[in-house]
């Protein structure tokens, strides 16, 4: 199998889809992998690296994929790169697959098979596969870093010859991968730190951390099978903003990570709220790349509000862009093993394993998935 790999397009994207190691791996199964050079210059490796490890470099990027079994890459492909390969290739990467929708619709008329790595499902098994996690698990780590660069205080409580500094206050929205990693790695940092979420259930997983649980009563909520919080009624967004303006104004860091899956992040902290906070205060938004959680926040910018700093930005993961290359470049390689067929040295798309059911968006010319087809039909986004 013919497995091409090119360089990242997307402004700014220092990740690199696969590392040497990980083709190391393909080739090991049987792969015939090429790369574009470059691939790994965001972190700094070099292509004879990836020719080590058995890789070929490409001399011709829009040849290997017009050649290729399968493409992986990290972002979304563009218009004119799935015109580019031909019928029948596999292609994997993320999609947004709820909002972009000519992508999924040309990616369907070129009888592309096209995994979506968002809809790998959440499951024991697919655990290692689930790129969205990974990446969410770092960028929690991000956040707190982030906020603890801006902020005029230190995060620990010291005790120093001039008195005792007290520790700063860290208010977690959202508890997630990334919502319980930044609660972690506050709590690491020293600071004193309470966290919210509308799911009851992850309380416990709150407090095993060593941070207080903020509860709010907003009726009935819950969470999806996957794991995500479910979207709140009008009602309950209102209740929750009142009681959440409170726990604000006393924090000096807040860090948001509200999402709801292939949905536009609810806004959480108002320009009200944000009024409420002590000058000085610094608020990240980690939900950026779907929307933001913060009124005030601005994509890839540093915005600031009397005084209260807003971090929002887009590709946080890219901060620590050789981790997020590493983990990534694993759960690519761990989503192929799980179905290469050693004797035809393939991936085969076993649409019978609930993994393949899940991420598999296009397949034969058409849009698989009833939820992205219903979507494409009445061109609503979700």
């Amino acid at each position: 199998m013919h497995v091409v790999v090119p360089r990242e397009v997307r402004p700014g994207e220092t990740r690199a889809p696969i590392l040497p190691e990980s083709v190391a791996k393909l080739v090991a199964l049987g792969g015939q992998v090429e790369v574009e050079p470059g691939i790994g210059s965001g972190i700094q490796l070099d292509d004879s690296g990836y020719a080590s490890a058995g890789a070929q470099l490409s001399q011709d990027i829009k040849r290997a994929l017009s050649e290729a079994d399968m493409v992986l890459r990290l972002g979304k492909p563009r218009l004119e790169d799935v015109d580019t390969l031909k019928p029948g290739c596999i292609h994997v990467s993320y999609l947004d697959p709820f909002n972009e929708h000519d992508l999924v619709r040309r990616l369907a008329e070129k009888s592309i098979s096209a995994i979506s790595m968002e809809m790998i499902p959440r499951t024991t098994l697919a655990q290692k596969m689930d790129a969205l996690s990974s990446q969410a698990n770092l960028t929690g780590y991000v956040s707190v870093i982030l906020a603890a660069d801006a902020l005029d205080r230190v995060l620990p409580m010291m005790m120093t010859p001039a008195g005792t500094l007290a520790p700063a206050r860290v208010f977690v929205i959202g508890v997630g991968v990334a919502g319980l990693q930044a609660i972690a790695t506050a709590k690491r940092l020293g600071a004193r730190v309470e966290a919210f979420d509308t799911r009851p259930a992850v309380e416990e997983q709150v407090k095993s951390l060593g941070a207080r649980f903020v509860k709010i009563d907003l009726g009935e909520t819950g969470q999806t099978k996957d794991g995500y919080a479910k979207a709140l009624t009008d009602d309950q967004i209102e209740r929750q903003r009142n009681e959440m303006a409170k726990h604000c104004a006393n924090a000096d860091v807040v860090i948001t990570t509200a999402q709801v899956f292939g949905r536009k992040a609810p806004v959480i902290v108002t320009s009200e709220m944000l009024d409420g906070m002590r000058p000085g205060s610094i608020v990240v938004d980690c939900a950026m790349a779907s929307g933001g959680n913060v009124e005030d926040a601005k994509a890839d910018q540093i915005v600031e509000r009397k005084g209260v700093k807003i971090l929002g930005l887009t590709n946080m993961p890219a901060q620590v862009a050789f981790h997020a290359s590493q983990m990534y470049s694993s759960n690519l390689y761990n989503l192929i093993e799980h179905f290469w067929d050693q004797e035809a040295k393939a991936l085969i798309l076993n649409t019978e394993d609930e993994i393949m059911d899940g991420c598999l968006i296009t397949q034969d010319g058409a849009v698989r998935s009833e939820k992205i087809r219903s979507l494409l039909d009445t061109g609503a986004t979700q």
